[in-house]
């Protein structure tokens, strides 16, 4: 076995709860900043539409319930010094690909895609005059951590953030 942990199935995989650490790290100064909470991988309620609406003719459902995850990520984010609750949620819906994930904000706005059947995936997503890069690791079956690098005019970050299966 090598350095990474194959997963078959990417929606198969994050079902359920993980905890969550998050380091946020300013290139430009120096700041560091931290999130920690839980992260709940669940059945979407709208049966997996991309934008609310009836499923479109993308990728093909998978037969999981929902056809797709609901991502519920809530914790506490502090940054200079300053703790505040957090929240954001993501959908993960069937990929291209069988086994893939197309990764969709709330709203049904694409975000990345995750292949995660070699155990490591990249990824990039514009937002406005910003760059974000991922790169997503998968180490064994109860682990797995996310690396972004976010560059533009007025950003210089890398949030980090390991992800631990719960019982």
């Amino acid at each position: 076995m090598g350095e990474f942990w194959p997963v078959a199935d990417v929606l198969g995989f994050l079902r359920g709860s993980w905890r969550v650490r998050r380091e946020v790290r300013d290139l430009t100064n120096g700041t560091d900043g931290r999130f920690e909470g839980v992260t709940v991988f669940g059945d979407l309620p709208d049966g997996g539409a991309r934008d609310g609406g009836p499923r479109d003719s993308g990728p093909q459902d998978t037969g999981s319930p929902g056809h797709g995850l609901l991502h519920e990520e809530r914790g506490t984010f502090t940054w200079l010094g300053v703790a505040r609750p957090a929240e954001r949620t993501l959908r993960f819906l069937p990929g291209a690909d069988p086994g893939t994930a197309d990764v969709r904000f709330a709203d049904g706005r694409p975000f990345h895609d995750l292949d995660l059947r070699t155990g490591r995936h990249t990824a990039g997503h514009p937002c406005a005059a910003d760059l974000y890069r991922g790169e997503f690791t998968v180490p064994d079956a109860d682990h797995w951590r996310t690396v972004w690098r976010v560059g533009g005019p007025a950003k210089d970050l890398l949030l980090t953030t390991d992800y631990t299966r719960e019982s």
